[in-house]
């Protein structure tokens, strides 16, 4: 068991420009086997998970189960919904902080999601993003993945 400590900015396309530049990034495709509860397939480069999130928000249960990429392939198109592709982008924080930077591809183009997990709620409580890092909108359900992977949106609006 796993317990996924997290909050969510909403970043501006420049802002978000100078944090990725020259990082590391890799491609990750997911489906959503259900969204209630949230049962996700993910290829993240060269790994593939099933992984099961538990409710809540900014502190929720998160399981891990490695795939094959055969057992991949074949749930993926099971998925309900939209396929999400993104570009993830790790940027170092201080204090060993990891920013996730998620540039979103195809239907969700231009969306770019920052993220950032904490080893505890009371880190997660504690910590002041820069101003470049946007809007938070950890509290929002509809930039959650499993929401996206449903929405019939246009991105460039508001949706919180």
């Amino acid at each position: 068991m796993g317990i996924e400590i997290e909050r969510k900015w909403l970043p501006d396309p420049e802002d978000a420009e100078k944090w990725i530049r020259n990082s590391d990034h890799r491609t990750i495709i997911q489906g959503y086997l259900s969204c209630d509860p949230v049962i996700r397939v993910r290829r993240d480069g060269e790994a593939f998970y099933m992984t099961y999130k538990g409710k809540g928000i900014m502190v929720r249960e998160e399981y891990n189960l490695p795939l094959t990429k055969e057992a991949f392939d074949r749930l993926l198109p099971k998925c309900e919904g939209n396929i999400i592709e993104k570009e993830r982008h790790v940027i170092p924080l201080e204090d060993g902080l990891i920013l996730e930077a998620d540039v979103f591809a195809g239907k969700f183009s231009p969306l770019i999601l920052f993220e950032v997990e904490f080893p505890g709620r009371e880190e997660a409580e504690c910590f002041t993003a820069p101003e470049s890092f946007g809007r938070e909108v950890t509290g929002c359900k509809k930039y959650t993945n499993a929401y996206l992977s449903q929405a019939m949106l246009d991105v460039n609006r508001n949706l919180c």
